[in-house]
């Protein structure tokens, strides 16, 4: 045991081995030397039966006095029952959000969701909140980390509003399982960019234009009958491309195309007769399960965005994505004075919100609506007068007023 003082230690040669002094005037309060010539103050005590090393500082960084100052405060914590050498270990093995981020994959969305799902939370995972707050401790994460992230992204908004409801789907589920506490969400109050969603749907001359290709094209081979016949059922059913993509034949039954899976769950689509006509003319491959199909044998067709560009640009619908043929059978359940829960139906959404974006192209029928009962009205208060009108004549020394005179009701 010696003074530990600045002089001192200075003068301490480099050891052969690992050696430990304590310093003579605070018990517990030492210094390990290294044969590398680091040294290193420390705390020593026990615990639980067993002896505890918490290090303060390297010398050279932290002075005598100042790492003396720290052991005297340890020492007073361990007097009064704590252990801050377990302290930090469990700090060391708090859980990160990299850690959340994989977790989260792993026990809730290939539980919950669908593989599309997945595999956009991971693109988001690993491409933005792991390089940003990976290596957080998860108790550590503020709504300032958060809120910079997400402006951070503020170039591409939508990316920016999707990676904050993963990240608040993550935190949620951290308070489940008991790694933060009840109510510390730290995505509260991050407010998402406002994104303007694409409406674009077809008018009936872009119909008839897609129309005349799609028949072009299969006339002369150069798209295939189901590549064809993919698009004219997306137009007639209002389905996903994943839905038609996948379609099989053991799902249409009589009255019906059976979804047993979709994106939202079970659906139940109406086959009408345009629908059936198109399923007539697809040719039915023996060990292919599949109405779409494509060049693998015994699987659907692997990617329609390639032939929807060459049938777009015959079409002259530059920009028109496959989902906007979607959008179409949407705003033209709309346009048609359909309800938009009906729609809501037709189209499987789960969530009435989702649908509620095509509403305002309902105006033009509620403008019909409301221009047949003003001409109605106005008509009625055109109406001439008729020969038994009690009104007087009007005279040279009366003038008669164009006010309708209502009843009046007399005091009793």
């Amino acid at each position: 045991m010696a003074r530990l003082t600045k002089r001192y230690i200075d003068s301490l040669p480099v050891p052969d081995g690992e050696q430990f002094i304590f310093d003579e005037l605070l018990p517990g309060f030492g210094l390990r030397l290294y044969p590398t010539g680091r040294k290193t103050f420390l705390v020593q005590y026990r615990s639980g039966g067993r002896t505890r090393r918490v290090s303060l500082g390297r010398f050279g960084t932290v002075t005598p006095d100042e790492a003396r100052g720290r052991a005297r405060e340890l020492l007073g914590t361990v007097a009064a029952g704590c252990n801050p050498s377990e302290d930090r270990r469990q700090e060391r093995l708090a859980p990160t959000v990299a850690s959340l981020c994989e977790r989260f994959l792993d026990e809730h969305a290939k539980q919950h969701c669908k593989p599309f799902t997945i595999r956009e939370y991971r693109r988001l995972i690993e491409k933005h909140i792991k390089p940003a707050m990976g290596a957080f401790r998860l108790s550590d994460v503020a709504r300032a980390d958060v809120s910079e992230l997400h402006h951070r992204m503020r170039a591409t908004p939508y990316q920016a509003n999707q990676a904050l409801s993963v990240m608040s789907k993550m935190f949620n589920l951290s308070e489940i399982w008991g790694l933060r506490p009840d109510g510390s969400n730290p995505c509260r109050h991050v407010k998402k960019y406002r994104v303007h969603q694409r409406e674009r749907f077809l008018s009936q001359e872009e119909l008839q234009r897609l129309g005349k290709v799609l028949s072009d094209c299969e006339a002369d081979g150069s798209e295939s009958t189901p590549v064809v016949s993919a698009f004219r059922l997306l137009i007639l059913t209002g389905c996903r491309l994943s839905e038609i993509r996948t379609l099989k034949w053991e799902f249409v039954k009589p009255g019906y195309l059976v979804l047993p899976d979709s994106k939202t769950g079970p659906r139940r689509i109406p086959l009408t007769p345009e629908i059936e006509a198109v399923l007539a003319q697809i040719p039915e491959i023996e060990g292919n399960p599949y109405i779409i199909t494509g060049l693998v044998d015994g699987q659907p067709i692997n990617d329609l965005q390639k032939p929807w560009r060459r049938i777009r640009e015959l079409s002259r619908l530059e920009g028109v994505r496959i989902h906007d043929l979607r959008h179409t059978y949407a705003s033209n359940a709309v346009m048609g004075g359909m309800d938009i829960l009906m729609v809501s139906k037709l189209l499987g959404h789960t969530q009435i919100q989702t649908t509620m974006r095509y509403a305002h192209l309902a105006d033009d029928p509620v403008k019909a609506a409301a221009a047949k009962i003003a001409n109605s009205l106005g008509q009625a208060m055109k109406a001439e007068t008729t020969d038994d009108d009690p009104t007087p004549p009007a005279t040279d020394e009366t003038e008669v007023s164009n006010v309708v005179q209502f009843p009046m009701r007399t005091g009793t």
